[in-house]
C-alpha cells in the first residue's frame, strides 16, 4: 500500500502545484476550486493508503528485495458471474437521468433501485442457489 500512497501523494502535490499556478495565471475561481478540491481528495486517498500501509504486513510490491513469485497464489475470490453489478449501473444511469431532467418519479424509482442491487450484490452468496449453508 506504500506504492499507492507514494502514487497518490505525488499526483495531490501535482495538482496542489497546478491549482496555485493556475489562479495566479487565468485569475478564474472555478477551475482554481476544482484542482483544489481534487488535490485534497487526492490527499484523502492517499492518506488512507498510507495508514492502512502501517497496519499491514509488507506486500511484495512494497519490498525491494521482493521476486515475482512472491506475488503469486490466490488473490482472493472474486464471483465468476455476477449480474448485479450491470443492475447497478442502470440503476444509478436510471438516478442520473431522473437527475438530469428532474423527474421525482425517476429519482425515487433509482433510488430504490440502487438499494435493492446493492443489497443483492451483498447477499448474492447467502441466498439462492449460490448459498454455502
Amino acid at each position: 500500500m506504500k506504492v499507492e500512497a507514494a502514487v497518490f501523494g505525488v499526483i495531490s502535490v501535482v495538482l496542489a502545484a497546478f491549482a496555485v499556478v493556475y489562479g495566479v495565471w487565468a485569475k478564474e475561481p472555478i477551475g482554481t476550486t476544482a484542482l483544489a478540491l481534487s488535490a485534497g481528495l487526492t490527499i484523502l486517498v492517499g492518506g488512507f493508503f498510507w495508514f492502512i500501509s502501517r497496519r499491514i504486513d509488507a506486500r511484495p510490491e512494497d519490498r525491494k528485495d521482493a521476486d515475482m513469485a512472491d506475488g503469486a497464489g490466490e488473490l482472493g475470490f472474486f464471483s465468476p458471474a455476477s449480474y448485479w453489478p450491470f443492475t447497478i449501473a442502470c440503476a444509478v444511469g436510471t438516478t442520473a437521468l431522473g437527475l438530469a431532467f428532474f423527474y421525482p418519479w425517476l429519482i425515487i424509482t433509482g433510488a430504490v433501485a440502487i438499494i435493492l442491487a446493492v443489497g443483492g450484490l451483498l447477499f448474492e452468496y447467502y441466498v439462492g442457489q449460490n448459498a454455502h449453508g
